[in-house]
């Protein structure tokens, strides 16, 4: 495997590193938490996420494929979103040829999906549930543990 493509495989376990932290012991009614009546609730964003992820392994796959998946429960949506990841991090991990290039999966849908992980992050302080701050520089973060288990926070702060 080249480096470029290692390198686009640890940029998919980073996010499900931080995707892991941030959906984690959400409060029940967090998901259909709303700035107002213009910004999506975060199950929404969760869906937007796995929709991001579904349409990165079409792509890697050679067929560009968009769909707006349903809005789940937070739970739901949170194993929608690991099982797509896991999709796309197997498909990384073969010897098939990507059907675009790395970089161009890493600045769509991948820098995508870490942007609105950290919108979830933010509303979960604006809602009263805020996760803790990481030294994320020495987060035990492995290429290929794509799933909601990750290695407990090394470093955190308040």
């Amino acid at each position: 495997m080249d480096g470029k493509r290692e390198m686009l495989r640890h940029s998919v376990a980073t996010l499900a590193y931080r995707a892991a932290k941030v959906l984690r012991d959400a409060p029940p009614e967090f998901a259909a938490y709303r700035v107002n009546e213009t910004t999506r609730a975060p199950a929404a964003i969760l869906a937007h996420l796995g929709d991001l992820l579904d349409w990165a392994l079409s792509m890697a796959e050679g067929h560009s494929e968009w769909h707006d998946a349903e809005v789940l429960g937070w739970d739901e949506g949170a194993e929608r979103f690991f099982a797509a990841v896991g999709r796309f991090d197997e498909f990384l991990a073969s010897d098939q040829p990507l059907g675009v290039a790395e970089e161009q999966l890493f600045q769509g849908p991948v820098a995508d999906a870490l942007t609105h992980v950290g919108q979830i992050a933010m509303l979960r302080r604006m809602a009263g549930a805020p996760i803790r701050g990481e030294n994320y520089f020495v987060a035990a973060i492995e290429t290929g543990r794509v799933g909601a288990e990750q290695e407990p926070a090394r470093r955190e702060f308040d």
